[in-house]
């Protein structure tokens, strides 16, 4: 029997990472939990840590301690390291895993969409990317139908959120809760927020761009409220590769664990003889200009896609808070792009980028709360 893979899970106390926790607790003989990070619940992160013999050392409290992330994603004894650390704070520990030649379970969009570039160099240390996000693990699977040269374009789903068919007047009035009530997946706030203003759906479009090297002419977003097809590739000839599940995040992060072989264990396993309708639409990008912000973002590149995702950062925080209306989160992350963005040589580069942009962030907070 050969020896079990090391695991690294960064986020552990979070949605992803409890259901990673899930996926290996019966998996013991093949898989070694070896390191354990997570935010401010340190009764949970105990918790794990007992039961999965986590040494104290290696079960970490790590907000604010990008340092220390980075640290267990580089850990000696890790063959997989899983980072589902929410926002840009997931950088260093995505940069240090790849450079140390680990494979990357990637939860952590934010980290490649702002550091496209020096993601890329540091792939080339070896490093592998597995997505589980549940969009592009479809696309991971899908592209086993044929070759890259042979791909005419990708297309992402998204649900279209709690406010899928509200035109943007209806939109004014919607609450903190109107906003957190997602009708198909339990993610935490800020990932919840995203999906409401289809921000998430624009991160992944940059995601998807980074991963598979597409262009963005090639990468469509239809809203299929079912959330069963969770992507699509259409190839040259016409055909169209989907995969299809049930909603449940245990598969895409069960195939990044043990990728390419999957799972023995069927999770989202779809009854068919119950399943009456899929059903796709265009998404509307007036109501949700996140969307198209993204996208150009994407195509400016450089410094622009830090600087979309630093600025959303900050205005999602600020209408979780309450010091802005839900609709003016597009509008803050447009203001600071309209401002400018710079080119991406290195890291100091992305985190500068970042910097500025929740400077700029949080004075255009501060301007429309005030006004």
């Amino acid at each position: 029997m050969s020896a079990a893979r090391g695991v690294v899970i960064l986020g552990s106390t979070g949605s992803i990472g409890t259901q990673a926790l899930d996926v290996l607790r019966d998996r013991r003989d093949e898989y070694r939990v070896v390191g354990l990070a997570a935010g401010r619940n340190r009764e949970l992160l105990d918790a794990q840590a007992a039961e999965f013999d986590v040494p104290a050392d290696l079960a970490r409290s790590c907000a604010g301690d990008p340092d220390g992330l980075a640290e267990l994603a580089a850990h000696p004894d890790a063959d997989v390291v899983l980072n589902a650390v929410v926002g840009f704070a997931g950088l260093p520990a995505t940069l240090a895993a790849l450079e140390a030649g680990k494979r990357l379970a990637l939860a952590n969009k934010e980290s490649l969409i702002a550091g496209g570039p020096v993601v890329a160099k540091a792939r080339a240390a070896g490093g592998e990317i597995v997505p589980v996000d549940s969009e592009h693990s479809a696309i991971y699977q899908a592209l086993r139908g044929g070759t890259m040269h042979e791909v005419g374009r990708i297309l992402l789903t998204c649900s279209g959120g709690p406010f899928r068919g509200r035109g943007r007047d209806e939109l004014a009035s919607v609450t903190i809760a109107d906003a957190l009530a997602h009708p198909t997946w339990s993610m935490g706030p800020k990932i919840t927020i995203d999906s409401s203003t289809l921000m998430n759906k624009g991160l992944e479009v940059i995601e998807a761009h980074e991963l598979f090297g597409v262009d963005f002419d090639r990468i469509q977003v239809v809203v299929h409220p079912q959330s069963v097809v969770h992507g699509m590739v259409e190839f040259t000839d016409g055909a169209t590769i989907a995969q299809l599940s049930m909603p449940d995040m245990r598969l895409p992060i069960g195939l990044a664990l043990g990728a390419p072989h999957r799972l023995d264990q069927p999770f989202g396993a779809i009854d068919w003889t119950a399943l009456r309708t899929l059903t796709f639409e265009e998404p509307d990008l007036e109501a949700f200009p996140c969307l198209r912000l993204a996208y150009d973002a994407g195509r400016v590149g450089g410094a622009a896609p830090a600087t979309l995702s630093g600025a959303n950062e900050v205005a999602v925080q600020a209408f979780l808070d309450g010091a802005i209306r839900w609709v003016t989160i597009p509008a803050v992350v447009d203001d600071v792009l309209q401002q400018g963005t710079g080119n991406v040589d290195g890291v100091q580069d992305v985190l500068d980028a970042d910097r500025v942009a929740r400077e700029r962030a949080t004075e255009a907070v501060h301007r429309r709360s005030a006004a």
